[in-house]
């Protein structure tokens, strides 16, 4: 104990505190710890969805449920991706790091092979003493879906249902089903949320609950399909590429393709689109009614008076625009998202700042009152929340890899700028919002913009950081020192028990429980805890 400058008055003392400690944690290792004043998170995502709702300005589309959210909370009219594929920008949002750093561009890559110590958003929560938990599609893949250390307990999945087809080959991409809600994928999720909602009503929680439509293939009973007719859609205005934008801004329709119902080659017949947009719109019907059973369930146990919503789509969707379907564009259409968060006791807005949807984690961590992490790539936008007209982001930040090439692109106010490999050897785009909202011509290369063009990529290529609102706007968080392991400002029981229930580890994903860091976590690390209990902030 050499290494300890304790008096035998502080060692008896602490001794005693270690004792009980020891005790208390050995009735109760593995209990959930509460976080005293802070909100529980219910995060909601969606797969494939754009922001075609009711509160986006298309009442055309029945969605109830989310406009009812909408109207407690605060809409983003411009919210961005970070990269528009499902696995990568899952990955951006749960780590809270943008794509050039997670390394994460395909959806069958592991963003622990790259960073294998991040601490995930949900692990965060989780070691600030939160029980996390994950329902339905919150990581894409296995890997990703199942990081023990993001989540208190195993992730749920809806069983996989033998009469629902499976293989595209075989099956059309568009169907509707005379089945009730809970036949299908989506309708388990939200009855598993449900039950799980009632189980930790009394628990400190961070619930993710994620979605899977309206991801092809268009599945939904049939009840959803009949609350539309064809004539209530129009086709979209471009079905081509833009005139003069490189073909590698080009997505092939082979995820289309692939289906039963689908030509191998040619256009799709107009015919076929507004079917599948019809059946797109059913679809979105099918899973805000199962977002409704959710938030419904949230309101019976009288929890949305503590609970921070969280609403969005994992990124945009084409309809036939520019002549293709699906994602993985750099297109407008493509990397716009649905984003509303709902704060208890918050005036409901809109807002039109530029906001990115790397900048969740650190938005919940501002609004649960969790230190931010220095490490994180977001900025909480939780001061618009407050103040929707507040000066913001000067721009947004989206990339994607196609057959080896890198498209990066920024969003401004008025422009997208995007360029194709290396300073835009394979090609540079150029579209005004304010002349051009369908981005139907590339202006990037017309002699009167290559001032503009050179200046946007100057603005692409200086980054992220250099698009961040004034610092000062950053909620302050107060720092805890190391012996508060959850952040709650105080040094307490809760505090030991995640202490003890590391016990053992070499090294831990906690991150905080190796109180004095020499890699193991043991009686010294809970000595230190025990050494300052019942001291406010350390």
């Amino acid at each position: 104990m050499a290494n300890y400058p304790f008096t035998r008055r502080d060692f008896l003392s602490t001794a005693l505190k270690v004792g009980t400690a020891a005790f208390t944690t050995g009735l109760l290792p593995k209990q959930n710890i509460k976080a005293q004043g802070q909100y529980n998170v219910l995060f909601i995502i969606v797969d494939d969805l754009r922001p075609l709702l009711g509160c986006y300005g298309y009442p055309e589309i029945h969605t109830p449920n989310i406009d009812r959210l909408a109207q407690r909370g605060t809409i983003f009219n411009r919210a961005y991706c970070q990269t528009p594929l499902c696995h990568p920008s899952r990955t951006s949002m749960l780590t809270g790091l943008r794509p050039e750093t997670t390394e994460v561009f395909a959806n069958a890559s592991n963003f622990r092979e790259k960073l294998p110590d991040v601490v995930t958003l949900p692990q965060y929560f989780k070691a600030a003493g939160y029980h996390t938990q994950s329902i339905g599609k919150i990581g894409h893949n296995a890997l990703a879906r199942d990081d023990a250390y993001s989540w208190s307990v195993p992730s749920w999945v809806p069983p996989w249902l033998p009469w629902v087809p499976f293989d595209p080959v075989y099956s059309p991409s568009w169907q509707s089903f005379d089945v009730e809600d809970n036949d299908l994928a989506d309708g388990r999720i939200a009855e598993q949320a449900v039950k799980v909602l009632a189980e930790l009503q009394h628990t400190q929680f961070f619930l993710a609950v994620g979605f899977e439509k309206p991801h092809l293939p268009f599945y939904a009973p049939r009840k959803y399909y009949e609350l539309y007719a064809q004539e209530d859609f129009i086709l979209p205005t471009t079905d081509t590429l833009p005139i003069d934008a490189p073909s590698v801004a080009n997505n092939r329709l082979d995820g289309l393709r692939e289906y039963q119902d689908i030509s191998d080659d040619g256009p799709i017949s107009e015919a076929k689109a507004l079917e599948l947009v019809l059946a797109y719109a059913a679809s979105i019907s099918y899973m805000d009614a199962q977002v409704g059973r959710v938030l419904q369930q949230l309101d019976t146990l009288g929890l949305s008076e503590n609970t921070v919503i969280v609403f969005v789509g994992d990124h945009g969707f084409h309809l036939g625009e520019h002549g293709t379907w699906r994602k993985n564009t750099l297109f407008e259409v493509a990397l716009r998202s649905p984003l509303i968060i709902s704060v208890p006791g918050q005036q409901p807005n809109r807002v039109d700042a530029l906001t990115e949807l790397v900048d969740i984690y650190p938005t919940l961590c501002d609004v649960c009152q969790l230190p931010i992490p220095s490490t994180l790539e977001g900025f909480s936008f939780m001061p618009v929340v407050r103040q929707p007209t507040l000066p913001w982001k000067t721009a947004t930040f989206s990339q994607l890899r196609r057959g080896g090439i890198r498209g990066r692109s920024i969003r401004t106010e008025q422009y997208r700028y995007t360029e194709w490999g290396n300073r835009g050897r394979r090609g540079i785009e150029l579209y005004d919002y304010g002349a051009d909202l369908n981005e139907t011509v590339n202006i990037a290369k017309l002699p009167e913009n290559v001032e503009l063009a050179a200046q946007l990529s100057e603005r692409l290529h200086a980054g992220w950081q250099g698009a961040l609102p004034d610092s000062q706007l950053q909620t302050p968080i107060p720092q805890t020192l190391p012996w508060d392991i959850n952040n709650d400002g105080v040094v307490n029981i809760q505090d030991l028990v995640l202490v003890a229930n590391n016990f053992g580890e070499v090294s831990p994903r906690h991150p905080k429980v190796d109180v004095n860091r020499d890699g193991r976590v043991n009686i010294l690390d809970l000595i230190r805890v025990a050494a300052h209990l019942g001291k406010p902030n350390g």
